[in-house]
């Protein structure tokens, strides 16, 4: 049985239920807003700007769909965020994840969180 929403929680169908292109189009603003973090303070700044373009870009898919009643629909917008995330790869900044893989790799904390040659520093 589901549990039913409090008030003010609105009900939450299960993900089943929902249309492949919405269903689609949730995965992508997921995909968008759901960034590694920063594994030190000084990646904090690459991090936040890559996520504010990230959310403009959700954020624009969501409004367009919900506000305006695009004809395009949700598969659409989907697709064409996917395309504005690819123009804002997730690079700049050390993650947690790779500062950890690579201590564990046996390198120091500074050689861990130094970004490789090339990346944007």
């Amino acid at each position: 049985m589901t549990p039913r929403p409090t008030a003010g929680q609105a009900p939450t169908p299960a993900v089943g239920a929902l249309p492949d292109p919405v269903t689609d189009l949730l995965a992508a603003v997921l995909e968008a807003l759901d960034i590694p973090h920063p594994a030190t303070v000084g990646g904090t700044e690459a991090h936040d700007r890559l996520l504010n373009d990230r959310v403009r870009h959700a954020r624009i898919a969501l409004r367009d769909v919900l506000d305006n009643g695009s004809d395009l629909g949700p598969a659409w917008h989907a697709r064409y965020l996917r395309d504005r995330l690819a123009e804002h790869p997730v690079t700049g900044y050390v993650t947690v994840d790779q500062a950890r893989t690579a201590l564990n790799a046996g390198k120091t904390w500074s050689e861990a969180v130094t970004l490789p040659t090339g990346e944007d520093q």
